[in-house]
């Protein structure tokens, strides 16, 4: 045995000692946090599926030496019930590691309840920038446990402005929001860069989640006579805007966020979705290098369900957390924290690439890609 896997032994030892070991006839549990109900259902039952495939895969090669299984909570995209999920999730003792949430408002407000048991988040894609920079501020109740596998509003909405003023040679752009800490953060850092590069933002303006009639912002829009319009949301609130955007006649070029890049927007926009550009982390899916095993496995496993945007990061997650319980065992209690130290060093090879963290816990993985809606589905974009 050499000196590495004795002390790996002789910790893990130690920490069943103190209570910190599920007996190995226990099943650990990996809890997925995701909206199983309303708008983002959708997307939250693919994370769901892929987590489960990941984990059914490690189970079938043997990969780990003890039962495992996925449970699922469902936060309903709602802050105030990701917190309660979060709760339940750390009171359970078999739980090992988290997977969630979906949305940034909901990774932000779940993510210190986690971080008060030493209980790993790995969020596959929240990107509002505080999600990671609130573990180094004062206050926060516990160790840096929180894992993005997905790039941040800072880097998808310079991506964004970057493409609209030198790709489309676009110069005016009213700016709209969802005032969620995903839709204006990712904004606000599209209007940064923006104006950074010498455009103008005519126009920066935030709406509700649930709004329906958008008329009167739209004529504002219409009398400030931009060449573009961003917004920054969710695809229902998107939908609706462009459907009424065009029937006010605005010619104005419509770029969204990844939020808004979903079978979802084509149902809710209908027609006026055409020609509509979306950023997204990781560029096109069957680009991606791990990419033909797992549409191969995710057809298999699930020959009924098409492969979601967001699929690939709860799979990669979930793969990232298993290899991480390769070294630990079935945690709890105290032992949990022995799961983090474990990821601020792991590199996973998976779909997106290889995937390893900074000292935050955001991924090294930068790429954003853009696409464009044509008959129906997204593209990649020519610009």
């Amino acid at each position: 045995m050499g000196r590495t896997t004795f002390l790996r032994a002789a910790s893990l030892l130690l920490l069943c000692a103190l209570g910190g070991c599920l007996k190995r006839e226990d099943s650990a549990r990996i809890a997925v946090a995701v909206p199983l109900t309303g708008d983002l259902s959708v997307e939250g039952q693919g994370v769901r599926r892929a987590v489960e495939l990941a984990v059914a895969q490690a189970r079938e090669s043997g990969a780990l030496a003890f039962p495992i299984e996925v449970v699922a909570f469902d936060d309903r995209a709602d802050p105030e019930t990701a917190v309660k999920a979060a709760r339940l999730i750390l009171a359970d003792p078999r739980v090992v590691g988290v997977i969630g949430h979906f949305t940034s408002g909901c990774s932000i407000a779940a993510a210190p309840v986690y971080a008060q048991g030493s209980l790993a988040m790995l969020a596959p894609v929240a990107t509002n920038p505080r999600l990671t920079r609130a573990q180094s501020e004062p206050g926060w109740p516990g160790p840096r446990n929180v894992f993005r596998l997905t790039t941040t509003d800072e880097v998808q909405g310079a991506a964004a402005a970057e493409f609209a003023r030198y790709r489309l040679k676009l110069r005016r752009f009213a700016i709209i929001h969802d005032d969620t800490p995903y839709g204006q953060g990712l904004s606000e850092e599209f209007r940064k860069r923006f104006l950074r590069e010498g455009g103008r933002a005519v126009l920066f303006e935030g709406i509700s989640i649930g709004d329906r009639d958008f008329r009167p912002l739209l004529e504002r829009v219409r009398r400030e006579a931009p060449d573009g319009v961003y917004f920054g949301g969710l695809y229902p609130e998107f939908g609706l805007l462009l459907r009424q955007a065009r029937k006010l006649g605005l010619k104005a070029v419509f770029i969204g966020g990844d939020a808004a890049m979903t079978a979802g927007l084509f149902a809710a926009a209908k027609d006026a979705a055409e020609g509509v550009y979306c950023t997204s982390p990781g560029g096109p899916l069957e680009l991606m290098p791990g990419a033909e095993k797992f549409i191969a496995a995710y057809a298999q496993r699930y020959p009924e369900a098409e492969i979601g945007r967001y699929d690939c990061f709860g799979y990669d997650a979930a793969g990232v957390l298993l290899q991480a319980l390769r070294h630990t065992g079935p945690v709890s209690g105290p032992g949990r924290a022995q799961v983090i130290e474990v990821l601020r060093g792991v590199r996973h090879r998976g779909v997106l690439g290889t995937t390893t963290f900074d000292a935050k816990g955001d991924t090294h993985l930068r790429t954003v890609g853009v696409f464009r809606a044509y008959k129906g589905k997204f593209i990649p974009a020519r610009g």
